[in-house]
């Protein structure tokens, strides 16, 4: 199976999903969730993370984490790898704890901060565990709400100036917007290539990181096309045949574009399209 394209940078935000092993729980016991929390907190002083949410479920668990030493990859190896030494040894186990790698949703902070935020600590109300997310101990929703002491490793003022400049009126409007905000759809609906979640000037900002992902075949088309510009932006300001075979080219050769697809937006004939971006077309002239 393809690995999933990872998109690190310095200063990233992530919204990272773990889940178990052919959906098998990863929290037997409230022991197992504090073991947990003690090898995030390892993690995040030892890669330098700056955790802003999390939620521990079941089978599976939450981090809004930003990076900013764009490590994440290696921060997410030592967490599931040590937890997963831990579960196996205390429990008596052996083999593979979570499934495969994690998901993890790269964010843009100006336009999907807080709806993620919204969707992480309302899990447990909305998997019908709690009246309440206030009641679910396993969660960043009570101390960013200000009914417990915030722990060290957990950022909670990033969050709270969005909502206030003081600090009891930030937790109010946040304990607020949690409350009217129970019925909101989910944000990842309208993640891009699957895991990318901003505007189309982050999305693009993605697609420039990427440089080069197109040719590494072990990830999926998909994948290696993240945030491409669309064939509108592409051929918008084409006057001339030299820039819309050029255009062609960059439209098949770096944004992975099917031949089919730049024909049928140029109205044009797929085998000459074939022949631009192969460079053996001749108009004849």
């Amino acid at each position: 199976m393809a690995r999933p394209l990872r998109v690190e940078f310095n200063g990233a935000l992530y919204h990272v999903i773990a889940r178990g092993n052919a959906k098998q729980d990863i929290f037997l016991t409230d022991r197992d969730r504090e073991r947990f929390l003690y090898w995030l907190k390892d993690v995040i002083k030892t890669y330098n993370l700056i955790l802003h949410a999390y939620c521990l479920m079941g089978n599976h668990y939450h981090l809004f984490v930003e990076t900013p030493d764009g490590n994440l990859s290696r921060a997410m190896r030592d967490l599931n790898g040590n937890y997963t030494q831990d579960f196996n040894a205390r429990h008596a186990r052996v083999g593979h704890l979570f499934q495969g790698r994690y998901k993890a949703f790269v964010i843009d902070k100006d336009s999907y901060l807080l709806a993620v935020m919204l969707y992480i600590v309302l899990n447990p109300f909305h998997a019908g565990l709690v009246k309440h997310p206030r009641d679910w101990k396993w969660s960043s929703y009570r101390a960013t709400a200000g009914y417990v002491k915030a722990p060290e490793w957990l950022c909670v003022d990033d969050t709270l100036l969005l909502f206030a400049k003081n600090r009891k009126v930030a937790e109010r409007e946040y304990r607020a917007y949690v409350r009217e905000g129970i019925s909101a759809k989910d944000p990842h609906e309208e993640a891009k290539h699957g895991f990318i979640m901003g505007d189309a000037r982050f999305t693009h900002f993605i697609w420039e990181l990427t440089n080069g992902a197109e040719d590494i075949k072990e990830h999926p088309r998909e994948e290696r096309i993240v945030g491409r510009p669309t064939l509108e932006e592409i051929f918008a300001d084409v006057k001339t045949k030299e820039e819309r075979d050029y255009a062609i080219m960059l439209a098949r050769g770096r944004c992975g574009y099917l031949t089919t697809e730049i024909a049928q937006h140029l109205n044009v004939d797929r085998t000459m399209i074939g022949k631009i971006s192969r460079g053996t077309y001749n108009t004849g002239g």
